[in-house]
């Protein structure tokens, strides 16, 4: 997509001008409901170790849903969303040492300043000046471009073997499904699983804990088409449950439930089946963004010996992932299921918005 300029000298790189460039089309929060793609400030490198990025994949993630529903009131109107992407490295602050103007690099949806205490025990999304910074606190990737702090930190070299839309789904997804559910939830060989939620971060539950040999995976969901799409994916079981109990079925088919119930979906309902369907030392790994309270069933759990756990990425697996998704171990571009330009965001989120009818995972917007 064409973008501003000032009709002044300009210094082109990639196809583009450089210092003069003074706008760009990105996607900006105007409060809850409130979307709008328009133009925007140009970002620029504020910091030695920024780096200044031209956005060549994106995409949306439910968590931009949940901001655009309010549940983040953390993100304030004026904001450009997004924390996934693909880039190529068009300016680099001189504190930036692993990176180079024209180096194509996968954007972290956390930023690590690599030296705080936090960042020393790998816990990348608690840093005390980054963390889920990107399209929260600062201005993100659904743009033309995108200003990454700590740069050496918070990208990643993108093989040149690679698909651009493969590698987007390491900006947050995958990881996430594995480090917050999978690991998480220690899942073990031979273990009886369940993820509850079918959305793209439930499938990359799914993806991820097959490399630790559960025995019996269920997927648990109210989308038909997903469900489908979870059992060719390496779902033992699936359940719809709209249509059955999901808990009673459970409960039925195994002597005391499962050794790991993995919430992938932020509501109540979900939560509340793998509080449900957990057995006694069993774990429940929440993964979804829950914008209000849940009953917590504490009556019913304290004397099972479970582990309940939750939390943010850390993106600490991104690197093992990457070489898994290189080697084509796992194949994450399959659960991209829609395409459209950058300009076209609006509509994407629409479509994204509503993901059953549309048959929607994960969207890839180009630039």
């Amino acid at each position: 997509m064409a973008t501003t300029t000032t009709p002044i000298k300009k210094e082109q790189s990639n196809g583009i001008s450089k210092k003069h460039q003074k706008s760009m089309k990105g996607l900006v929060y105007d409060g809850p409901g409130k979307i709008a793609f328009k133009e925007v400030p140009m970002p620029e490198i504020k910091k030695s170790t920024d780096a200044l990025v031209k956005i060549i994949k994106t995409t949306i993630c439910g968590t931009d849903l949940g901001i655009l529903h309010g549940k983040t009131p953390s993100v304030k109107p004026g904001t450009t969303l997004g924390h996934e992407g693909v880039g190529v490295v068009e300016e680099v602050g001189e504190g930036v040492h692993n990176f180079k103007k024209g180096d194509r690099v996968i954007i972290s949806c956390i930023t690590a300043c690599g030296t705080c205490e936090y960042c020393k025990k790998q816990m990348y999304g608690h840093c005390k000046d980054g963390g889920w910074i990107l399209g929260n606190l600062i201005n993100g990737t659904q743009a033309e471009y995108v200003c990454i702090p700590h740069a050496d930190n918070s990208l990643y070299a993108a093989p040149k073997e690679m698909d651009d839309e493969a590698l987007v789904m390491l900006s947050d997804i995958l990881p996430t499904g594995h480090e917050i559910g999978v690991i998480n939830g220690c899942v073990k060989p031979g273990d009886t699983i369940a993820i509850v939620g079918a959305g793209p971060i439930g499938m990359s539950a799914l993806l991820t804990a097959q490399f630790y040999s559960p025995a019996k995976i269920y997927m648990i969901d109210l989308d038909e088409n997903r469900l489908k799409l979870a059992k060719k994916w390496g779902a033992t079981d699936t359940i719809n449950s709209g249509t059955e109990d999901a808990i009673q079925k459970i409960l039925s088919e195994s002597a005391d439930g499962v050794d790991v119930a993995i919430e992938a979906a932020g509501a109540s309902a979900t939560f509340d089946i793998c509080q449900q369907i957990v057995r006694p030392g069993g774990h429940v790994a929440n993964i979804g963004v829950h914008g209000k309270s849940v009953d917590l069933k504490i009556q019913d759990l304290w004397i099972k010996n479970i582990t309940i756990t939750m939390g943010l990425v850390n993106t600490n697996t991104t690197p093992m992932l990457l070489k898994t998704v290189t080697s084509g171990k796992i194949n994450p571009e399959k659960l991209i299921t829609h395409h459209f330009k950058l300009d076209e965001i609006i509509k994407a989120y629409e479509v994204f918005g509503n993901a059953a009818k549309e048959k929607a995972l994960k969207i890839i917007l180009t630039n």
